[in-house]
């Protein structure tokens, strides 16, 4: 048998998905939000009042930062009065997906322990 010991190297995190999950799995807003999108309410407005407790600022907030990790965007159109829109962009649909696996592993582990 050789005796040899093997020493791993500690893997960081990656920088940006370490952030991007702590921020939006932090944000209890966030999932509500993608369901909300997932049913075609788009609008701002709707998705306040489609959600009991979710105000326009935290909306607003959420949003945001789910426009800087590029997993929803913003439409704009050029109306009177002005009307925008959110939609889940092609990498929010893969972070989703990963997360409605997250979901089912979860779901796994509760029917195993009863």
């Amino acid at each position: 048998m050789n005796n040899k010991t093997i020493k791993f190297s500690r893997k960081s995190a990656p920088e940006k998905t370490a952030r991007m999950v702590e921020t939006i799995v932090g944000c209890k807003w966030s999932l509500t939000v993608y369901n909300l999108l997932k049913h075609d309410i788009r609008r701002p407005g709707e998705m306040v009042k489609s959600v009991e407790g979710l105000t326009t600022k935290v909306l607003n907030a959420c949003l945001k930062r789910n426009i800087e990790f590029g997993i929803v965007e913003r439409e704009s159109f050029n109306e009177i009065p002005p009307r925008v829109e959110y939609r889940v962009t092609e990498l929010g649909d893969k972070f989703i997906h990963i997360l409605t696996e997250l979901e089912k592993l979860q779901a796994e582990i509760d029917d195993s322990s009863l």
